[in-house]
Formats: C-alpha cells, structure tokens, sequence
C-alpha cells in the first residue's frame, strides 16, 4: 500500500498531509464569514495512479458511478475500522473531528463551517431544503430541469401529485439547459430553483451564477445538487450566489457511502428556512434537573436550540467510517488542486470526443462542456457493455448510451485501451 503522496517532487506522509490541512481548517474565518483559502502547493505529476490500487487489468473510467478510494483514504478508515474494533472511542487526534471535516469542505467550496451540516447522501439534503422551505405547504411554484437528478425528479412530482405542487420542467435543447427556457418558467411565484450543477447523464454545467441571478431576481431561492461537481470541478458558493447545495461523498469527493454535505446560507437558516425536525444536534446546549448533583431548575430538562447549519439538518449520529475517509480524501482533493484535476482530463475527454463519433456513436455532451463527464449514444448497449466487459474497461453502459468518467489515474493510454476495445 502506498502511505505517501507525491507532491511535485516533495512527498508528504498521510499523516502529514492530515495534519496540514487540519491546521489550516482550525486556523478560523475571515472577516465577512469567508473560509481561508488552501495553501498554494507546488504543480502535481499525473497521472496519479500510485495514489490508488487499481486491479491489474482493470481500466477504469467510471469515477461518476463511485470513485475509488485514494489508498490515503482507505487507510483512513482502516485505521478507524481498527480503533472501532478495539471498542474505543479514540477516532481520531482531533477533538473537533467533525468540525475538521466540515471546515475542509467549506474550504472546499467557499463557505463558512457554521453553514454546511453533514448528511447521510445528496437527495437527503435536498429533501431537508424544500422542508425547510416550507414547500408545497408555503405556496408558489418550483423550477427544474430535465437532466436534473432522477430521484428528485420523483420527489417533485410526487408532491406534485399528492399536495398539488407547481412543478415546471425545461427541457434540453442539444444536451444542454438554455438559461432562456429556465427564464420563460422562472416568475414572481417562483418558490425555488432545483437544478444539478452537472447532470450525471452527459456532464452538462450550468452556469450557476446567471441562474442565480434570474432566480434572485424574481424572488426565487437555488439549489444545486453537486454531487458529479464537488471535487472535481471549482465552486464557489459566494461567487455563484447559490442558496443551497449538497453531495454525497462517494463520488468525486474519494469518500464513502453513507455521509456527505448540505451546505445552507447562514442568512437564510432561521429567516427563509425553518426547522422541520430536531434531534440532539439541534441545541448548543442541554441540561438535566432532576438527577443527583443536578443545578436546580423549574424544569426537568432545558436546552437552547443552536443557529449553525448542523442545528438545523442534523439529527444524530453520522457515519464514523465516512466522516474518516472524507477527512482524508479532502485534503487529498486539496493538495491535488482542483483545477489542476480539471486540466488533466480535458485531453482525454478531448480524445473520446474526435473518436467515438468514427466508430458510430454520437456525443451527447455539449460542445465546451469541462466536466468529468461525457456521453456517446447508441442503439444497442449490450453488444457494448460485452465489449468492453472482454477487455477490463469498466464504464457506465445504459441500453442507449455509455458514459465515460475519466480521473486523476487515468491517462490517454487508458482511454486508447478502451476505443481499442470498441474498434
């Protein structure tokens, strides 16, 4: 297993990359509530194929599906599983664990660590928002589109079937959302915006920031789901405007299942958004009167309901293992750069866009799009999937589409590798 990382030609043991990135995370905020930015690191050699343990034979371009875990990660949870096992509580150095983890994907993102809360997967987060937001109950109508993520497609139209919610829905125009549709459905009643800031089918992005602008413009709240973004292209909440956004951590994040991000405007959380459950993590402080030794009190129990992100999404307990595994997969992502793991597969995406339309198939991502994604359709995905499947190239093959998801191990000999095995 491989228990360093290459930086340039500096190598940092995990533990040191941990220990950098958790002090920068508890170094604090800036005034006006923006997170300090990462350390500017040294340029990064990929591909980064020492930094995971791919399966010989195996080439893999499915990071969109669920990305494997940098071996800094795995030993991460390793390490946890192991403490676990020893029936200890002792999970990691850090007091604040948590708040690392949190503080890291607010660094991430542009945020303050008082506005992001942990949940258990993308869909979880955006279900809390149109709670919060009192929807259908409140009034108005919600906007989305069609390549938004089809669970909450579900989600909206079930409300729309049960409570009589206003559900509008542009539809794509050559593989993208023209903002001049979303501007035809956006009006004054307009209670929020759902949309996915790249859409798992064919990487489309958004430009986040003219959304955010039409939509505030007309009294309308953002949200964004981020999961095929986070960790694999920039995001600035405070740049974009955007109200509200989360991901799982299993995707482009390098994490696990089982826990990921909701990040909410701290001016919104008590203003705009309500709480619609409440659970231990919702107080900042609590108290017994009624047990030996208590302070006395009128009442048996008393408590203060906290304002962070956290008091309003979260619950309880979250996940150990992946709280473990992001708090290493972040400052991995960190040391990387994002947009140095952006620039890296352009040249790959660029390769399967020229050659993929000779051998018969037909790109369904826009001309320009930078995302991790792209997708070639086709008439029949089981002849492909076979090919593919004979050759060790693991990507998503649907019935008439198969979508590539280039990473930081990949090179163009991977990408070569899978054209050959479709020629």
């Amino acid at each position: 297993m491989n228990d360093r990382l290459w930086d340039g030609d500096m190598a940092m043991t995990r533990r040191e990359l941990m220990t950098r990135a958790a002090g920068v995370a508890m170094a604090g905020v800036f005034a006006g509530g923006a997170a300090p930015a990462a350390p500017v690191r040294s340029p990064t050699a990929f591909p980064r194929k020492e930094d995971f343990t791919i399966p010989d034979g195996v080439t893999y371009l499915n990071g969109a599906y669920m990305h494997p875990m940098p071996n800094v990660v795995r030993e991460a949870v390793r390490e946890y599983n192991e403490r676990r096992a020893g029936f200890t509580t002792q999970t990691s150095d850090d007091p604040d664990i948590a708040g690392t983890v949190k503080g890291a994907f607010a660094r991430l993102i542009n945020a303050d660590p008082a506005e992001i809360a942990f949940v258990p997967n993308t869909s979880a987060g955006e279900v809390l928002v149109v709670q919060g937001l009192d929807i259908p109950r409140s009034g108005g109508n919600v906007v989305t589109d069609a390549l938004h993520f089809e669970g909450m497609i579900v989600h909206l139209q079930a409300l729309q079937r049960t409570a009589g919610l206003d559900v509008r829905i542009a539809m794509p125009r050559d593989g993208r959302i023209d903002l001049e549709d979303l501007e035809r459905l956006i009006d004054g009643e307009t209670r929020l915006v759902e949309l996915s800031l790249v859409a798992m089918y064919n990487g489309f992005e958004h430009d986040l920031k003219a959304v955010c602008e039409l939509a505030h413009a007309r009294g309308a709240y953002v949200y964004a789901d981020i999961i095929q973004a986070a960790g694999a292209v920039p995001i600035d909440v405070r740049e974009s405007g955007v109200d509200f956004c989360s991901c799982a951590g299993f995707k482009w994040l390098m994490g696990d299942l089982g826990l990921g991000f909701l990040y909410a405007r701290r001016d919104l959380l008590g203003s705009a958004v309500t709480r619609s459950q409440y659970g231990y993590h919702s107080v900042r402080r609590y108290e017994t009167h009624f047990l030996p030794h208590d302070p006395p009190g009128e009442r048996a129990f008393t408590w203060e309901l906290g304002d962070t992100a956290s008091s309003y999404f979260e619950v309880g307990s979250v996940a150990g293992a992946g709280r473990a595994a992001l708090g290493a997969a972040i400052p991995y992502l960190e040391a990387l750069g994002l947009d140095a793991i952006q620039d890296h597969r352009q040249p790959l995406l660029q390769r399967l866009r020229d050659e993929m339309p000779r051998l018969g198939f037909e790109c369904a991502t826009p001309e320009g799009t930078t995302s991790p994604i792209i997708t070639f359709t086709m008439p029949d995905g089981g002849t492909v999937r076979d090919r593919f499947r004979r050759e060790g190239v693991d990507v998503r093959v649907a019935a008439n589409y198969v979508r590539f998801s280039p990473s930081v191990y990949n090179d163009m000999a991977d990408i070569e590798r899978a054209l050959a095995a479709l020629a």
